[in-house]
């Protein structure tokens, strides 16, 4: 797995998980979405972003 199919990965799953926490039990957690949304935004412009960082440190290869 590259690091850019983990990525997507995990900012789909958070994406889910915040939406269904929203759902099922507050929707403050639509802030958590919002967050991701910004963060890959910024990810867009900036061209860094700290999960990339991580995966990278944990050994994924890019694509």
């Amino acid at each position: 797995m590259t690091i850019n199919e983990a990525l997507r990965m995990i900012a789909g799953a958070m994406i889910l998980i915040s939406l269904y926490l929203a759902v099922t039990y507050s929707q403050q957690w639509l802030w958590f979405t919002a967050f991701i949304g910004v963060n890959l935004l910024q990810s867009a412009f900036t061209k860094w972003c700290l999960m990339m960082t991580i995966l990278k440190k944990i050994g994924l290869k890019n694509g």
